[in-house]
């Protein structure tokens, strides 16, 4: 390579570099480093495999190069077998001129564009193996040279940092959202509720004070008003603490099961908390929790023909209470369901959704109460059991152990 040429792939790595360097966030980070990547040593498409966390297959994959029409095309995105397998477990650098002749070629899919010459490093890190840089098909039908691999190793290792800096980036982003969530929900805590007790407290003695009927009626409202508005509040401040990292938020397990029946309800239930939900309810309870919400939906779903449902799950008084409330046709629609009779043929000799939320209550020490809406439209199914169940009795032979 001449001086002038080995000047010029110097200059583009630098500005490679920059580029990548200077996106805010980890997925503009990600795509830039495909692109900059393809840029570099002219490549028509690229690729950013990310490993899972067992290292072992992609989790994630970010092209360039083919348009929406070409990825619909291909039935699933790689999953880390074949020739991008090979740097999976190899972890070297990997250039080919015909990746198809590769001993650990699989061929493509249907519908996807044909490639042969291919180039593979791998990205590292902070010291572990983040993913695999692919670029295919360089331009004019040529193979990629040894100059190529050593720009994009090169890259590739500049992408690293950029990544890791993202990641410190964001890192930082969430440790000031929590700061200023922990302020919001103490001064919510220490402030809103305790001018709304207070507000509550004149309104229950004005009451005593007025004489007309309609008017104690009226602030006998307002107080109700405030008592449910604080329990919002109180709603609001439980969520605004973080919720446990993984699996073990109750919260979140519950808010997915709501997310999941979106689509069969047609509309967005709407879902609150009361109480330390998180801190108060162990993973068996909070097991047969899930299990009782998403069969209490599924019903609204099924039977209520609803325009609106509410799920509350409460904490308080050492009980779990999940409510749930539609705007549906009530009573009828089980009945239409099962052709029983009686106010709730569900829990008799028709569908075994309710019976099973009996059961699960039964079995746990608690309850199950089904009751029409305020003003008798819909229903209201309330499922309350104590937190600090300990088997024996119905329970005794709880398949969870």
């Amino acid at each position: 390579m001449s001086e002038v040429a080995g000047a010029e792939q110097l200059r583009r790595l630098l500005s490679a570099v920059v580029a990548i360097g200077s996106e805010p966030t980890l997925p503009l980070v990600l795509r830039r480093i495909v692109e900059v990547g393809a840029d570099l040593v002219d490549a028509r498409y690229g690729a950013l495999g990310v490993l899972d966390r067992t290292r072992t297959r992609l989790a994630e994959f970010i092209t360039v190069g083919m348009d929406d029409e070409d990825m619909a095309a291909i039935a699933h995105p790689p999953r880390g077998r074949g020739v991008l397998g090979r740097l999976i477990t190899d972890r070297q650098p990997l250039r080919l001129t015909d990746l198809t002749a590769h001993p650990d070629s699989q061929g493509f899919p249907p519908d996807h564009p044909a490639m042969r010459s291919f180039l593979g490093v791998p990205v590292w890190v902070g010291g572990e193996a983040f993913g695999n840089l692919y670029l295919t098909e360089k331009s004019g039908g040529r193979p990629f040279t040894a100059v190529d691999e050593e720009l994009v190793v090169g890259l590739a290792a500049a992408a690293g940092v950029a990544i890791e800096n993202a990641r410190l980036h964001e890192r930082a982003q969430q440790a000031l959202v929590l700061a200023d969530r922990e302020r919001i929900a103490r001064d919510l805590h220490d402030t809103v509720i305790q001018r709304l007790f207070a507000t509550g407290l004149l309104l229950q003695g004005a009451a005593r004070l007025a004489e007309r009927p309609e008017a104690v009626e009226r602030i006998d409202q307002a107080i109700d008003d405030l008592d449910l508005t604080v329990r919002h509040i109180r709603s609001v401040i439980f969520g605004l603490q973080p919720m446990p990292e993984g699996d073990r938020s109750v919260r979140r397990a519950v808010l997915e099961v709501a997310a999941e029946l979106r689509a069969a309800l047609g509309f967005d239930p709407a879902v609150r908390f009361e109480g330390p939900v998180d801190a108060a309810v162990d993973e068996r309870l909070a097991e047969d929790l899930v299990n009782v919400v998403r069969e209490a939906l599924s019903n609204v779903a099924r039977h209520a023909r609803a325009r609106h449902a509410e799920l509350e799950v409460a904490v308080g008084d050492r009980r779990l209470c999940a409510t749930v409330a539609d705007d549906g046709v009530g009573a009828a629609g089980f009945q239409g369901a099962s052709g029983a009779p009686g106010p709730f043929p569900a829990l008799g000799s028709g569908g075994r959704g309710l019976p099973n939320m009996a059961e699960r209550a039964q079995r746990l020490g608690g309850s199950l109460e089904l009751g029409p809406g305020p003003k008798g439209r819909g229903l209201v199914l309330r499922w309350c059991v104590p937190l600090d169940w300990q088997g024996g009795g119905d329970g005794a032979d709880d398949p969870r152990g």
